[in-house]
């Protein structure tokens, strides 16, 4: 073999950077720019919006732009179900045992809100 032995990981930590700052175990790192496996909770909400309201919606303008992402945004914590909530929204909400179950369209019809009346 040829070349430098790879210094451990470890030992890495413990020596730091030579002419940096060390690196400090509990010191976020800023993700790397174009590499959406570094920040997957953003990727997931990206990919959300993108799935389920931006791909069917034909965007006028800016303004269009900015009422359709916050009707989808109170749609999302308001209504939506989330798998990860079991079944439940980030914003929670009473359970509806009893009437008749209506619906209300949300996105001129994209989605629905289903409630009991």
């Amino acid at each position: 073999m040829c070349g430098r032995k790879p210094i451990p990981t470890q030992m890495k930590i413990m020596r730091g950077n030579p002419g940096k700052r060390p690196l400090n175990e509990g010191e976020p790192h800023p993700t790397a720019p174009r590499s959406p496996w570094q920040n997957a909770y953003a990727e997931r909400l990206i990919g959300s919006v993108r799935r389920e309201c931006l791909d069917r919606v034909v965007v006028t303008g800016e303004a269009h732009l900015r009422r359709t992402l916050q009707r989808y945004a109170d749609y999302y914590n308001r209504a939506r179900t989330h798998r990860s909530l079991r079944k439940d929204c980030p914003m929670h909400r009473p359970v509806q045992a009893i009437g008749a179950i209506s619906s209300s369209p949300v996105l001129g019809g994209l989605h629905h809100v289903y409630s009991r009346t």
